[in-house]
């Protein structure tokens, strides 16, 4: 009866195994993760924040709290980095400024859809237009 059990779960293990050997593909995980990418982000309307800023616990949310002083590059730096890889379109119009973004973007750690679609915006909204 013990040998019974212990097949039992050695089944299961192989079973959940299998089902999580199954869900990482191109179609799921982080490569298919939706990026933000507000198309009114050179609106010179919309709202941005200046200054220090602590960003929030759904783009931030490894670690303890940071502050962060936008007036300095590096800062803003990693601002942008987390903002452009975690946050929503609202979080992107308040963070981002699009002419940093654009002195910026060749400095940014993105992953390879994140700078994709940040590239193909940048293609699409030139600093003439």
């Amino acid at each position: 009866m013990r040998h019974e059990v212990a097949r039992a779960g050695a089944a299961a293990t192989i079973h959940w195994f299998l089902a999580m050997a199954h869900t990482r593909t191109r179609r799921l995980g982080p490569a298919a993760r939706p990026v933000a990418v507000p198309e009114d982000l050179d609106d010179p309307t919309l709202p941005r924040v200046a200054g220090v800023v602590e960003l929030p616990q759904h783009i931030r949310w490894s670690g303890p709290p940071i502050t962060y002083d936008l007036n300095d590059r590096a800062d803003r730096i990693r601002v942008y980095e987390q903002v452009l890889r975690e946050g929503t379109d609202d979080d992107v119009r308040y963070y981002v400024q699009v002419d940093e973004l654009r002195e910026l973007f060749a400095e940014l750690v993105l992953p390879p859809p994140v700078r994709r679609a940040w590239a193909d915006w940048l293609r699409r909204h030139p600093r003439d237009a």
